[in-house]
């Protein structure tokens, strides 16, 4: 899936746990791998990465490492950029501070600005293993057949136990209302028709997706997508949540968050944001 993966590192005490995970995934897909830190290349610090990779099995003749200096985030999309990378992988905390949010993290700025696919892994360990309970975004969006697609085939390779497809009522709240005042028949009967929709736009799409020997199921919600996905995904302890880009926003969005924004600002766990 991924031809080149890059990994967006830091020397803090992560630093380990992030190798192990990025180069699992490099030998998953087979892919060339770039090493990107910004701040002053020194002996020492060259020598302590060396001795990481080595430990770790990392191939250095098949691993570039950039040393940039400059605003972080910024850098980092100029190389991933610069280089054709395919995913970045990125450590991010679970929970952000109130203050955190409105100046934006560098986790933040980079899945929102970066044209490459962004992994962020919230809890990365030294002995990793692979996604086996994935959960997907199926709300109907321009890109959800494609976020389906990757999602999937993420979820072969990964050789996933579990895989859930999560689709939203769109405005059921609105629809259900104007027909509050049919027989409780009626009621049920058009709230099992508005289900059907949503699993019958999911199962359309999986029509057309090898989808192997995964077993997927297709849960439908009548609440915001975004706080169901977090949700759900808390609540079966979820390895990874599958989501699609999204636009730029604007400050005044921050103020008041839009969907994936509710996401970043509480992880419930690993997430991988999809983009062309």
């Amino acid at each position: 899936m991924y031809r080149k993966i890059a990994l967006a590192i830091a020397f803090s005490p992560r630093i380990e746990a992030l190798i192990a995970e990025t180069k699992r995934l490099k030998d998953l897909h087979r892919s060339e791998l770039v090493l990107i830190h910004i701040g002053k290349k020194t002996a020492e610090l060259e020598n302590r990465l060396f001795e990481m990779l080595k430990k770790y099995g990392v191939n250095l003749s098949q691993t570039k490492i950039v040393w940039e200096d400059g605003k972080p985030a910024k850098k980092i999309i100029q190389v991933c950029n610069t280089e054709g990378v395919d995913l970045l992988v990125a450590g991010a905390l679970k929970k952000e501070e109130l203050f955190t949010y409105y100046i934006g993290s560098i986790a933040r700025k980079i899945i929102r600005k970066a044209k490459c696919s962004v992994l962020v892994l919230i809890e990365p360990s030294n002995t990793s293993r692979p996604f086996h309970k994935i959960v997907i975004n199926g709300t109907q969006q321009t890109q959800t057949p494609y976020v389906i697609g990757q999602g999937v085939e993420l979820c072969k390779l990964e050789q996933a136990k579990q895989v859930f497809i999560l689709n939203e009522i769109k405005m059921y709240g609105l629809k259900m209302a104007t027909i509050s005042d049919n027989s409780e028949e009626e009621v049920s009967k058009n709230r099992k028709k508005l289900v059907s929709e949503e699993v019958s736009y999911v199962e359309d799409i999986l029509k057309t997706i090898d989808q192997g020997d995964l077993k997927i199921n297709i849960k439908v919600t009548s609440g915001r997508w975004a706080p169901e996905l977090a949700k759900f995904s808390e609540s079966i302890s979820a390895d990874l949540l599958i989501l699609g880009g999204h636009e730029n926003l604007t400050f005044f969005d921050r103020l008041f968050p839009h969907d994936i924004e509710d996401i970043l600002g509480n992880l419930p766990c690993n997430l991988l944001i999809v983009k062309k």
